[in-house]
């Protein structure tokens, strides 16, 4: 190795410690990245170029541009998992399902690769279980439902609800529903599929 090329390595190295948590960085990078433009102009060689740090540096810490969609959609799946567990004392399905639309809405990097399974590691035991705990949270929303108000069973409830939460802030983040009327709307669909008491 020259001594100009030594320079440049030490440098680059310099510069990624400068970063302290490099995995984080490189994750908020991805999700900035995600949120405005999609998962086809994430690359690890652009990360690492946003990062300043050498190009080897984010597949360090996730192997791949699909490891780093995976660590994306598992931290995704935990956030959204947090959020319905904080209406889930309310209970009332509603108000779960406002907080996985909201949610959704905020955080458009991280919902535009969770449910990619083309660009996940399905394997991987981190979004296994985050994917898991997501669901049980949905599960649990539509539990809070009385059986007087369905007219099918748990099961298929609860893949309508998936599907009204999913669709409606899959149309938001589009552009096809307003930001301002998401709430409104989510209260009054859920109230349609679910009516309170």
């Amino acid at each position: 190795m020259t001594r100009s090329a030594w320079s440049r390595y030490c440098w680059r190295m310099a510069r990624a410690y400068h970063h302290g948590d490099l995995r984080r960085h490189v994750l908020d990078i991805a999700v900035t990245l995600l949120g405005g433009e999609g998962p086809d102009a994430v690359s690890l060689r652009e990360v690492a170029r946003r990062a300043e740090v050498s190009h080897a540096a984010p597949a360090h810490h996730f192997g791949s541009r699909q490891g780093l969609f995976t660590a994306v959609a598992a931290e995704g799946f935990r956030l959204l998992a947090d959020e319905m567990r904080a209406s889930i004392e309310e209970q009332r399905f509603d108000l779960t399902a406002v907080a996985y639309v909201g949610w959704a809405v905020k955080h458009p990097g991280h919902f535009s690769v969770m449910f990619r399974t083309d660009l996940l590691d399905g394997s991987d035991d981190e979004l296994v279980a985050a994917q898991a705990e997501t669901s049980d949270m949905l599960t649990s929303g539509v539990a809070m439902v009385p059986d007087s108000v369905l007219t099918t069973d748990r099961d298929a409830a609860r893949k309508a609800a998936w599907a009204l939460v999913h669709g409606l802030a899959s149309l938001v983040i589009g552009g096809q529903i307003e930001e301002e009327d998401a709430e409104r709307l989510t209260l009054q669909c859920a109230r349609q599929l679910f009516p309170l008491r």
